[in-house]
């Protein structure tokens, strides 16, 4: 399993590459993973490629390592282990993954995580779907990764659903809080809507917290606009441990992203831990929540929408704890289990 983007980096690619590794080791299949890591590996079955740079990509900024460096460890890698395949998240990715792809010292299944717009895949479209084409079988995380993949790399694309790790969400001890709590996590950049959050929190009552998580570009100019605010509590960076206990511990996770989304993994999360979610109505997100069965849906960007349904929540109504039991339901649906056999089942297709 290569991962190009470095995994001391919270992210939803880094995320699915562990949680997956996890439950196919579970499963018997002897998995690796080669990634950048800015700091120790996560887990002993990690080997690091050393450290990542940040790059603008699809409005947010990924820490890839297209170093040479990091080209050499992660071939010295391949040629000891003598991998049967490579598993490629952002196969395209500059660094590991691409020079995996280019390579090719073994069968190759890519996933494809993005949804948007690449510049890459619009300048270099003859060249890249050449490369594209060495990828045995090609997976999407969504309906818009895919379309997106297939509209700039051609080929076929099977759409498997990102997926969570169910238990560790509903077994963590929740963390402490003090009255009604709110909390978002993401990075602090326009499309992840925080602004959005912190100007709707403005209509909440005055005993409501809300937990940030997270940092980014805008983290200081956001604090510095709403420093008045004595409701806000800065997190920044959390470990995935601080997260579920959060999780556990919140009347609402809040997620106002304003676009540029594949598929609503936060949301499923929230969901596993049983807390109320309250999100923008985005086609992402729509995939994973079922309108007015899973989570509550407020039209994206609009602040007095958004503070609406976060006092609907905050309340825990009946219609509120109905959405929560049939969250954790569909939750269920998505567990990193049933993903681990989808693709066993297409490793063991493509080694025969």
């Amino acid at each position: 399993m290569i991962c190009p983007y470095s995994l001391a980096v919270w992210g939803g690619v880094q995320a699915q590459v562990l949680g997956l590794s996890r439950s196919l080791r579970v499963a018997g299949v002897d998995t690796q993973v080669l990634a950048p890591c800015d700091g120790p590996p996560p887990e002993p079955w990690v080997t690091p490629l050393g450290n990542s740079i940040p790059y603008a990509q699809n409005g947010s900024f990924a820490p890839l390592a297209p170093d040479p460096a990091a080209q050499l460890r992660v071939l010295g890698a391949i040629w000891d282990q003598r991998f049967d395949l490579l598993h490629l998240h952002e196969p395209l990715a500059p660094g590991p993954t691409l020079t995996s792809v280019l390579v090719k010292p073994v069968p190759l299944v890519g996933t494809f995580h993005a949804a948007g717009n690449i510049a890459a895949y619009r300048w270099g479209r003859p060249f890249v779907r050449r490369i594209a084409a060495r990828i045995d079988i090609k997976t999407a995380v969504s309906p818009e990764a895919a379309s997106m993949a297939r509209r700039h790399l051609g080929g076929d694309y099977d759409v498997l659903f990102n997926a969570i790790e169910t238990d560790r969400f509903a077994e963590t001890a929740p963390a402490a809080t003090a009255g009604p709590t709110v909390f978002f996590l993401a990075r602090h950049e326009p499309r992840k809507g925080l602004a959005v959050l912190l100007e709707a929190a403005r209509l909440l009552p005055a005993d409501t917290t809300l937990w940030i998580g997270g940092h980014g570009p805008e983290t200081e100019e956001l604090r510095h606009r709403f420093r008045d605010d004595g409701r806000l509590v800065w997190l920044g960076a959390i470990s995935e441990a601080e997260k579920r206990a959060r999780l556990r511990a919140a009347d609402v996770l809040c997620v106002p992203s304003l676009g540029g989304e594949s598929f609503g993994l936060v949301l499923l999360e929230g969901m596993a831990a049983g807390t109320p979610v309250v999100a923008s109505d985005l086609p992402a997100y729509r995939v994973v929540a079922r309108e007015g069965r899973d989570a509550q849906l407020f039209s994206t960007g609009d602040g007095h929408a958004l503070a609406k349904q976060l006092l609907d929540a905050l309340t825990r109504s009946d219609e509120v704890e109905r959405a929560v039991q049939s969250g954790r339901e569909r939750a269920a649906e998505f567990s990193m289990t049933r993903l681990a056999d989808a693709y066993v089942a297409r490793y063991q297709r493509l080694l025969a």
